[in-house]
C-alpha cells in the first residue's frame, strides 16, 4: 500500500515535469529560430521563416556548446537518450539515478531539441521521472526492489504524459524496465501512469498526439494484399531499425575518436546540422529533420506527400541528423526520431504501392502508421508498447492487425541483423549486458559478485587432507584445488564438514562477477554434469586459480531468494 502511494507522488510529479519540459522546449525553440520569448508552441505545425537567414546555421552550434557545458560540469550521464542511464541503474547500480540528473536532463534536453539537434523529448522525461522515482525511493529508504518499481514506473509515467498514451507508458515499463512483474511492481505502474496522464491532461487536454484523416477499413477484397504488403514493409522497417542501432553506434565511436575535445567535436556535429537544416528550409520551406520532427510526420499523415523519393529523402537525412546528433554530444531521445524514420519509410513504401497498384486503394497514411509501428517496434525491441502507443496517439484502429504483422516480421529482421536495440547497444558496448528473459523475479538482476562466497585460498593436490585438517573449525568456506596452473576442482572445508570429508568438487561452471543469477541457474541446470558450484573469474578465457574471486552455491541463491521474497 504504501509502494503504491509513492508511485502515486512520482507519477504526479513526472507529469508536472512533462510539462516543464515541453515548456522549456517552447521557450528555448521560440528563441532561438524565432527570437520571440514565448512558451507558447506547437511542435505539429511548421515554423514560419526565421529571421536570421544563414546565421541560422551557427543556431544549433550555439545550443550545443551550452548542452555540452552543462553536461560536462554537472551530469555527465545525461548525456545521449537516457534510456540506456535508466537500464544501467536499474541493473547494475541498484537503481542509483542521482538527483542532478533530473534538473541537468530537463535543461539540456530542451536547449538540444530548442536549438535543432534531431532528438526527441520522451528519453529526457523517461530519465527525469526515473530519477524522480530513484531520489523518492532512497530519500524513504525503500527496498532496492522497491526502488527499482518507482523507477520503472517513473519511466512509465514519462512516456504517458508526453504522449498521451497510458496504456503504452505501462507497456513501455513491462517490456523495457521492470526486471519483475507481479501484482506488487504492475499495481504502482499503472498508479504512477493514471497520475502522470492526468496531469498531462490538465495541461494538454485530451487529445491524441497526431490528428489524422479517418482511416477506412480496408476492404476484404484487399485485405490479403494488405498483409502481404505489411511482410514486405516490416521486412523494409526491420532493415532500417538495424541501420539506424549501427549508424548510432558508429556515429558515436567516430566522433569520441575524432581529434580535440568535447566542445570541438560538439561543434563539428551541431554545424553539420546547422548547414542541413538551413539547405532543407531553403529548398522545401521547411526544416524538416530538426528537433522532433512532429511536424512533418503530421503533415505526411494529413496526406500532405505522395512523393516517395522525397520522403525517401527524409527518411536518410532524418537517420544522419539524428545520429550525428546524439554521436557529438546532444542530449535527447531515440524514440521520436524512430516515429519520424517510420512514418517517412512507410509513407514512401506507401506512395510507391500506390502508385504500381492504385486499385488496392491503400495509401501513404496507412502504410506511414504502420511503418511507425514497425520501426518503433523493431528498433527499440518493445513490440507491444509500440502497437499500443501508435494506436492511443492516432485513434487509427484499422491499423491494428496490419501493425502487429509488420512488427513481428520487423522486429525478427531486426534480431537477426542486430543482436542488440537502440537502447541496450550502448550498455554492452560496455560490457553491461541486459538479460533477455527479464520478468521472472527482481532476484533475477542480482549478480555473481553480489551473492559469491569468499575463497579461502589455493591448494595443491598434494595437500589437500592436510588443509582440510587445517581448516576445520573455521568459517566455511571453499579451496581452490590446484593441479599445475589448472583448476582441479574445489575443496569444501570449515566447521560444517565431517571430520573425514574431503571429497573435491570437480563439477562446476565458470561465470564473470557481472554475470545474472538468472543465467547461472540456467547454466547449472542445462549442464549434463548437474554442478551445484560456479567459479567466479574476472576475466574471460581458460580460467586460472589465481583468477578466482570467488563462488556461487546452489543454496547461496536460495538464500539469496529467500532474502528478496522476504523484504
Amino acid at each position: 500500500m504504501w509502494l503504491c502511494v509513492c508511485a502515486l507522488g512520482v507519477g504526479a510529479l513526472t507529469g508536472l515535469g512533462a510539462v516543464v519540459l515541453r515548456a522549456l522546449i517552447a521557450l528555448f525553440h521560440n528563441l532561438f529560430f524565432l527570437g520571440q520569448l514565448s512558451f507558447v508552441y506547437d511542435s505539429n505545425i511548421f515554423d514560419p521563416p526565421n529571421p536570421w537567414g544563414p546565421w541560422m546555421i551557427l543556431v544549433p552550434v550555439v545550443g550545443g556548446l551550452i548542452v555540452v557545458f552543462l553536461v560536462r560540469t554537472f551530469a555527465p550521464e545525461a548525456r545521449g537518450h537516457g534510456v540506456p542511464e535508466v537500464m544501467d541503474a536499474i541493473y547494475y547500480k541498484d537503481g542509483r539515478i542521482r538527483m542532478a540528473v533530473i534538473f541537468i536532463k530537463s535543461l539540456a534536453s530542451a536547449i538540444s531539441i530548442g536549438s535543432g539537434a534531431s532528438v526527441g523529448r520522451e528519453g529526457p522525461i523517461i530519465q527525469i521521472g526515473s530519477g524522480i522515482g530513484s531520489t523518492a525511493g532512497r530519500f524513504l529508504r525503500l527496498p532496492t526492489w522497491q526502488i527499482i518499481t518507482l523507477i520503472a514506473a517513473g519511466a512509465g509515467s514519462g512516456i504517458a504524459a508526453t504522449f498521451n498514451t497510458p496504456l503504452g507508458g505501462v507497456m513501455f515499463a513491462l517490456e523495457l524496465m521492470l526486471p519483475e512483474v507481479s501484482s506488487r511492481t504492475f499495481l504502482p505502474v499503472v498508479i504512477a501512469t493514471g497520475a502522470a496522464t492526468y496531469i498531462g491532461w490538465l495541461f494538454f487536454d485530451y487529445v491524441p498526439a497526431f490528428q489524422i484523416p479517418p482511416v477506412a477499413h480496408p476492404q476484404l477484397s484487399a485485405s490479403g494484399a494488405l498483409l502481404l504488403l505489411c511482410v514486405a514493409l516490416g521486412a523494409l522497417c526491420g532493415v532500417a531499425a538495424a541501420a539506424f542501432v549501427r549508424t548510432l553506434s558508429f556515429m558515436e565511436d567516430l566522433f569520441d575518436r575524432m581529434p580535440g575535445n568535447a566542445y570541438t567535436r560538439n561543434i563539428a556535429g551541431m554545424l553539420l546540422i546547422g548547414v542541413l537544416i538551413y539547405a532543407l528550409e531553403i529548398w522545401s520551406g521547411h526544416r524538416h529533420v530538426d528537433g522532433v520532427g512532429y511536424a512533418t510526420v503530421q503533415w505526411v499523415l494529413s496526406g500532405g506527400s505522395d512523393v516517395a523519393w522525397f520522403l525517401g529523402l527524409l527518411f536518410v537525412l532524418k537517420l544522419l541528423a539524428t545520429t550525428v546528433s546524439l554521436g557529438s554530444g546532444a542530449s535527447g531521445g531515440v524514440f521520436s526520431p524512430s516515429l519520424f524514420l517510420g512514418a517517412m519509410l512507410g509513407g514512401a513504401f506507401g506512395a510507391a504501392v500506390s502508385a504500381l497498384w492504385p486499385q488496392l486503394g491503400i495509401g501513404v497514411e496507412v502504410m506511414a502508421l504502420i511503418g511507425m509501428a514497425a520501426v518503433v517496434g523493431s528498433g527499440t525491441g518493445a513490440a507491444m508498447t509500440a502497437i499500443l502507443m501508435i494506436f492511443e496517439m492516432t485513434h487509427a484502429y484499422a491499423t491494428i492487425v496490419p501493425s502487429i504483422v509488420a512488427v513481428a516480421i520487423a522486429l525478427g529482421v531486426r534480431r537477426t541483423l542486430s543482436y542488440e536495440n537502440i537502447y541496450t547497444i550502448k550498455l554492452a558496448r560496455r560490457g553491461h549486458h541486459i538479460p533477455r528473459e527479464r520478468h521472472s523475479h527482481m532476484f533475477m538482476i542480482r549478480h555473481a559478485g553480489d551473492v559469491m562466497l569468499p575463497v579461502r585460498g589455493i591448494v595443491d593436490r598434494a595437500g589437500i587432507s592436510a588443509a582440510a585438517a587445517a581448516a576445520k573449525g573455521g568459517d566455511a568456506g571453499y579451496l581452490i584445488v590446484r593441479d599445475g596452473n589448472h583448476i582441479a576442482g574445489l575443496l569444501k572445508v570449515g566447521e560444517t564438514i565431517d571430520p573425514g570429508e574431503t571429497v573435491v568438487d570437480k563439477t562446476f561452471v565458470v561465470v564473470r562477477s557481472s554475470d545474472f543469477i538468472r543465467d547461472i541457474m540456467s547454466r547449472m541446470a542445462k549442464s549434463n554434469r548437474k554442478p551445484q558450484l560456479a567459479i567466479v573469474v574476472d576475466r574471460r578465457g581458460v580460467p586460472r586459480p589465481q583468477d578466482v574471486l570467488g563462488v556461487v552455491t546452489r543454496a547461496g541463491i536460495a538464500d539469496t531468494i529467500i532474502g528478496d521474497l522476504s523484504k
